[in-house]
C-alpha cells in the first residue's frame, strides 16, 4: 500500500481551481484514476477539465491527511 499527493487544478465554471490531495494506490496510474473518480464525482468536471500537475509517493511520516494515515497504520500494522 502506497501513498501519494497528487496535484493540479480543474476547471470549475471558468476558473482553475488548484486541488492537492492524498490518495492511497499501488501505483501512480491507479492514484491518477483515483483523482479523476473523486474530482469527477464531487465536482462534476470531466476528464479532459482536470489538469495533474505532480504525481510524488509519500514516507509514513511525510503523510498529512489523519484519515489517510489511519487507514495505513491500519492495514499495516502499526
Amino acid at each position: 500500500m502506497k501513498v501519494y499527493r497528487v496535484a493540479g487544478k480543474f476547471l470549475m465554471g471558468e476558473v482553475w481551481q488548484p486541488f492537492r490531495k492524498e490518495i492511497i494506490g499501488n501505483s501512480e496510474e491507479e492514484a491518477k484514476e483515483r483523482i479523476y473518480s473523486i474530482l469527477g464525482s464531487r465536482h462534476k468536471v470531466k476528464r479532459r477539465m482536470i489538469k495533474i500537475e505532480s504525481i510524488e509517493e509519500l514516507q509514513k511520516d511525510e503523510i498529512s491527511d489523519p484519515v489517510v494515515k489511519y487507514m495505513v497504520e491500519k492495514y499495516e500494522g502499526g
